[in-house]
């Protein structure tokens, strides 16, 4: 059986239509199916809708959280409420095209256990977020050690991968976590499609505390900055120190109480800087030595036929 993950955020006017699509596509390639919708806190009529298509349907799970916990978490929840022999992550705008869960599928029967959706064409989008995420690809790259420069939440996974991710603790970035997975992985590519109604939730603002937060999670490498920071103001105190003592030696004063002014102010700033990244980082191992969930569920809902095959 496949499992199919559909994250959600205010996404009422999405959901009974992605669910139509996906379901008449499985059905007609006849591949038993569950969907787990995970209403990610909407303020609109999302959680509605999904326990509209419990009732109608049979293969539905519905999870709905206490308030909005991020995408991160919406997929963290999908994955532990997977019954199938592999599961795929789709967005529930159908940007991500249905039609390529089949190929996915496929090449998973042919023995593959992590098939990455990889974006050819990233589709119409705002030039900010365009160039911001080319930047952010490209940092945790080189930080990860492997492209992932067009990677996406849209990918199947084994259920011996999904049992992997399940028993992680970390709250980590998903598209990073399963490249760090490993496994017998195959990529397939696709264009990023319109939406099939309303509009991204995601804000300029939101994707750049998205980004900083990934890359803080996934990596240590903005500590290295303070070495390196560090290092210059070092060579920088040498080269004054030098510059002071044959100054002293032929007897000349050095002048200029700005220069002292804006190396005062320099050194200040990079000070600050330095702790700014140290703290942020105390903050996050803040955030996990306390050991709250990722997320809490207030209310689910499952279709009866699924209900009863859980027992």
């Amino acid at each position: 059986m496949l499992s199919i993950i559909i994250p959600a955020y205010n996404e009422a006017k999405c959901v009974k239509s992605a669910y139509k699509v996906i379901d008449s596509l499985l059905r007609e390639n006849n591949i038993d199916s569950e969907f787990i919708f995970v209403d990610d806190g909407s303020q609109d009529e999302t959680y509605k809708m999904i326990t509209e298509l419990s009732d109608e349907n049979e293969n539905i799970t519905g999870l709905h959280f206490s308030r909005n916990f991020g995408k991160e978490s919406a997929i963290s929840a999908g994955l532990s409420a997977v019954n199938g022999d592999c599961a795929v992550v789709i967005d529930c705008d159908l940007q991500h095209p249905p039609e390529k869960i089949i190929e996915m599928y496929r090449l998973w029967e042919q023995g593959y256990e992590i098939v990455e959706g990889i974006k050819k064409e990233r589709g119409k989008e705002k030039k900010m977020h365009s160039v911001g995420a080319k930047i952010f690809y490209s940092v945790i790259s080189r930080m990860a050690g492997f492209d992932m420069a067009n990677s996406s939440d849209f990918k199947l996974m084994d259920r011996k991968v999904v049992d992997v991710l399940n028993k992680m603790p970390e709250r980590g970035f998903f598209r990073a976590i399963s490249y760090w997975v490993g496994y017998n992985k195959t990529t397939v590519e696709y264009d990023v499609k319109m939406r099939i109604d309303g509009e991204s939730k995601w804000t300029t603002k939101g994707l750049l505390k998205y980004a900083i937060s990934n890359i803080s999670s996934y990596s240590t490498a903005p500590m290295q900055i303070v070495t390196a920071l560090g290092c210059v103001m070092l060579i920088i105190s040498i080269i004054f120190g030098i510059w002071a003592l044959i100054d002293k030696i032929i007897g000349r004063a050095l002048e200029g109480m700005t220069t002292v002014i804006i190396i005062t102010i320099f050194i200040g700033s990079i000070v600050m800087i330095s702790l700014g990244i140290i703290g942020y980082y105390i903050a996050r191992i803040y955030e996990e030595i306390k050991g709250r969930p990722k997320y809490i569920i207030s209310t689910s809902v499952k279709s009866k036929k699924t209900a009863n095959s859980l027992k």
